[in-house]
């Protein structure tokens, strides 16, 4: 019995993209297992035996060396190396938390700057356990991320549709992240953002502003009736390829008081090189009485099980189950997003 070449090449990306390794080594084995997908089982063998396979454009040693050992009915080296070092939990305490949470209100997809479908992205937050997932794909002014038009969100919105009417035990929420522009607009009309189920409303650019004008500019977006999560409060980036930045400056008990007022919830976002908000403002934030999102604002399907990251920080802040919507079933959060 063999094991399956294309779930080993998928499961080691995904193992990878946890990990946050280059991009290019998790295409790597995410376009070979597209390659060999529509093969049947005799004829992946016949061709791995015969050497067409490793002649194969989008097969390289390594993922043939996958391929060949799966056939071979092993669990192939490199696959079982990463399962071992995936055995070790990615952060510490948060357990119980993590085990209350039921879905997820940031991510992307190729559609924006994600590296893969949104299929993928669905079938990975269902095989976690997830029972819903937004979908935020970037907005137009954030240009370097692809973001989307009201044209091409339109056209996303009935690749949702259609995903939601094929499944009746997970739901896919529309959504976008929303850039918050220098005057405090969302960057999307306010007809586009009525369609949608989730609005993610995120700082990009001008991160540097005056503390004044950047309190100004959050709380409007805050106000703004279509906000529902307010993404990675600070900006602020502690590791990671990109490098370090420092939090932007604002009035924090303005801003959230602004939330609580609003029930817009405050995101903990769940990347490791974010760790966004800080505990000294996740301490404000409950002070001020507001609700929290624990994301993982993932980019790739392995970045879906970022969660433990946001529930350890969480925990150890003291916040409560019950004022974390991502905990709540969906029929709760539907009324709360009001759609």
């Amino acid at each position: 019995m063999t094991m399956d070449a294309t779930a080993a090449l998928t499961e080691i990306a995904f193992w990878l993209e946890r990990d946050l390794a280059p991009v290019f080594k998790v295409r790597a084995f995410r376009s070979a297992a597209a390659t060999i997908a529509e093969l049947s089982p005799d004829e992946l063998a016949a061709r791995a035996d015969d050497g067409r396979l490793k002649d194969t454009k989008g097969i390289g040693g390594r993922t043939f060396e996958v391929i060949r050992q799966a056939i071979d009915g092993q669990v192939p080296d490199y696959l079982a190396d990463l399962r071992a070092k995936g055995a070790v939990p990615l952060a510490e305490g948060g357990e119980e938390l993590l085990a209350q949470l039921r879905g997820d209100l940031h991510s992307h997809s190729e559609w924006s700057d994600g590296t893969t479908p949104i299929t993928d992205m669905v079938a990975t937050a269902r095989s976690l356990g997830r029972h819903y997932l937004a979908l935020t794909d970037h907005s137009p002014n954030l240009k370097v991320a692809n973001g989307l038009t009201a044209e091409r969100l339109s056209e996303q919105l009935d690749v949702v549709a259609d995903l939601n009417a094929a499944s009746d035990s997970f739901t896919l929420l529309a959504g976008i992240e929303v850039d918050i522009l220098e005057d405090g607009a969302l960057d999307q009309t306010d007809a586009m953002l009525e369609r949608l189920d989730v609005v993610v409303a995120s700082a990009h650019s001008k991160l540097k502003m005056e503390s004044e004008q950047m309190t100004e500019r959050m709380i409007r977006a805050i106000r703004h009736p279509q906000s529902n999560v307010l993404g990675h409060v600070t900006g602020r980036l502690v590791q990671g390829s990109r490098g370090t930045r420092g939090e932007s400056t604002f009035d924090a008990r303005a801003v959230f008081e602004a939330c609580a007022e609003e029930g817009v919830a405050v995101e903990i976002n769940s990347r490791p090189e974010r760790r966004d908000p800080p505990s000294r403002l996740i301490q404000l934030a409950l002070d001020a009485g507001c609700l929290f999102s624990i994301d993982t604002d993932a980019h790739a399907p392995g970045q879906l099980d970022f969660l433990p990251y946001g529930a350890a920080r969480a925990e150890a802040n003291g916040v409560p189950a019950e004022r974390i919507v991502t905990t709540w079933p969906v029929e709760k959060l539907a009324e709360w997003l009001k759609v």
